[in-house]
């Protein structure tokens, strides 16, 4: 199976069979689930749980396989808290250092092609295989002739460019079925999705941006003497191969090694936190993939930031919108809140803004009033799961610039807690929030009250939810009813669908059979026509039978 994979991997007809197979069987699996489990308790949410995270892993088996679009998506899918599940999540997450590398031959044809002449008139000596293998790119060590300079070569995937331009046609025939067949496609603004996904991808593909943003970082943090950036060889750059400075260091996560050569975890932590927080705040662009192996920590202590293909930028008005946040949930107005996510596009048109605001206001008091540990971990993984599958069910949708830097917050707070357990956030952020504000009087208006009335109750639970989940039961009763009229709905889509879809092909099979003069295939074309006839009049009558039982 993996070598017929290989071969047909570049065949259009194949890997669009192969996207829209996967997207058809877990839709089915999905509603088969919800038709069966009508009672959601603790064991359908692990079982739940289960599915989804099998899903995910076939998913990023079939996606390491073909690679392209499915990596990228993948990728895209792992930074939209907004609507996907955490399992899904979690397992997407291994996409991002797992893709099989492509053979040298490639490589070096690209290479002679980019540079109009033979490899050798450039580079003395490259070592393969590659170092690393991305969705996009392959990296080599390698030396310089002239220079001696020992540098990273990165070059494009074998025929990545054509391979996502066909998988851009295949995911619009997904992204009709998930909307025409599935509740998440129609409360979702599926076409919005699709343009920021191709937007991104496109961007990723060219080179010549991912230079430009290191250019960009490098002469923003030029002053730091804590951060270095790697410099590039820009006339050896073109739109599929960038050149740059060779970097030794080990991860940033490596605390073993920064032990070993007497490296101050705590001084490491604060400049890496400095780093990322003034690019978070500040208008401009931020680094946006910031896991541990695009961070690495020298033997001197240095911090070196590599890889800026994926990078987002904070505009004028985000700061704006930010503040306006902030300052709307101290004073306690949450319809100026409500009015700011619509502004940001956070909201989707048809979304109940009073029932949205209730459960922000709600999850807000969460943390104002509660008086319980946080270290009690099992109630507070219970309540962060009530409010999570509450605010999933609201019409929220993220841009892409804006999952990117929830992404990369969450990303650079786990590397910091890694680094440095014993971390103070509000403390280390006091300094750069005040300034951020506009000033010591603003400061002391805003955020110290935000800071005593929101930030410290992170260390409590919130006995306010607990009342609000018990008062909002009836309604969620209700709702849940109406979802699974709805789910039973699209379950039968679903049947019918598949159902004229093989009744379609018999019909196709039975005529090109009487054509050949294939008699036995006819009878047998004949036969299932017959068959799926007698199935698709059934299922017809059970989805009658159940439209009129809600009527």
């Amino acid at each position: 199976m993996f070598k017929l994979h290989k071969r047909l991997k570049y065949n259009l007809g194949y890997r669009c069979i192969v996207m829209v197979w996967m997207t058809l069987k877990f839709i089915a699996k999905i509603y088969s689930f919800h038709f069966k489990h009508r009672i959601w308790d603790n064991e359908t949410f692990d079982k739940w749980n289960h599915l989804i995270t099998k899903m995910a892993q076939e998913y990023r088996e079939k996606a390491i396989l073909l690679g392209g679009v499915l990596i990228k998506v993948g990728q895209f899918l792992s930074t939209r808290t907004d609507f996907m599940p955490d399992a899904f999540i979690k397992e997407l997450s291994g996409l991002v250092d797992r893709v099989p590398a492509m053979p040298y031959s490639y490589a070096r044809s690209i290479l002679e092609e980019e540079w109009g002449t033979s490899i050798d008139a450039h580079i003395e000596e490259i070592q393969t295989p590659s170092i690393a293998s991305a969705s996009i790119g392959e990296v080599y060590r390698a030396k310089l002739k002239d220079s001696q300079i020992e540098v990273a070569i990165k070059v494009q995937r074998y025929r990545i460019k054509e391979v996502f331009h066909k998988d851009f046609k295949t995911l619009r025939i997904v992204f009709w079925l998930i909307s025409a067949l599935t509740s998440f496609g129609k409360k979702t603004d599926l076409p919005s999705l699709y343009r920021e996904l191709v937007t991104v991808m496109n961007r990723e593909l060219h080179f010549d941006h991912e230079l430009s943003n290191a250019l960009y970082f490098k002469e923003r943090f030029e002053e730091n003497a804590s951060i270095h950036i790697p410099f590039y060889i820009e006339e050896l750059c073109t739109k599929r191969v960038l050149v740059m400075e060779w970097v030794d260091g080990a991860k940033i996560t490596d605390v073993d090694f920064m032990n070993r050569h007497q490296i101050d975890t705590k001084e490491t932590a604060k400049t890496l936190f400095d780093f990322y927080l003034e690019q978070f705040l500040t208008t401009g662009k931020f680094h946006a993939d910031p896991h541990s192996g695009n961070i690495l920590v020298q033997q001197d202590g240095t911090i070196v930031i590599i890889d800026f293909g994926m990078v987002g930028e904070v505009r004028k008005q985000d700061s704006h919108y930010f503040k306006q946040l902030i300052q709307s949930i101290v004073m306690d107005d949450y319809d100026q809140v409500i009015k700011t996510l619509d502004e940001m596009n956070f909201i989707l048109p048809h979304a109940d803004r009073e029932k949205l605001k209730r459960v922000i206001h709600e999850t807000i008091k969460m943390y104002q009033s509660g008086t319980m540990n946080i270290q009690d971990a099992h109630v507070m993984d219970q309540i962060k799961e009530d409010i999570r599958l509450v605010i999933h069910e609201q019409p929220i949708q993220l841009s892409a610039e804006y999952a990117y830097l929830g992404r990369a917050v969450s990303i650079v707070i786990g590397i910091l807690i890694a680094i440095y357990p014993e971390i103070d956030f509000q403390k280390w952020a006091e300094p750069e929030l005040k300034k951020w504000f506009g000033g010591k009087k603003i400061a002391e208006t805003f955020y110290k009250q935000y800071a005593k009335d929101t930030v410290k109750p992170f260390l409590s639970y919130p006995q306010a939810v607990l009342d609000w989940l018990e008062n909002g039961t009836r309604d969620r009763q209700w709702d849940q009813q109406k979802q699974k009229q709805r789910l039973k709905h699209q379950y039968f889509v679903i049947l019918e669908v598949l159902s004229i879809i093989f009744l379609l092909i018999s019909l196709g099979c039975a005529a090109g059979a009487y054509y050949l003069q294939w008699q036995l295939i006819v009878v047998i074309a004949l036969c299932s026509v017959t068959v799926f006839v007698i199935i698709l009049l059934v299922i017809l009558r059970k989805h009658y039978k159940m439209i009129q039982s809600t009527n």
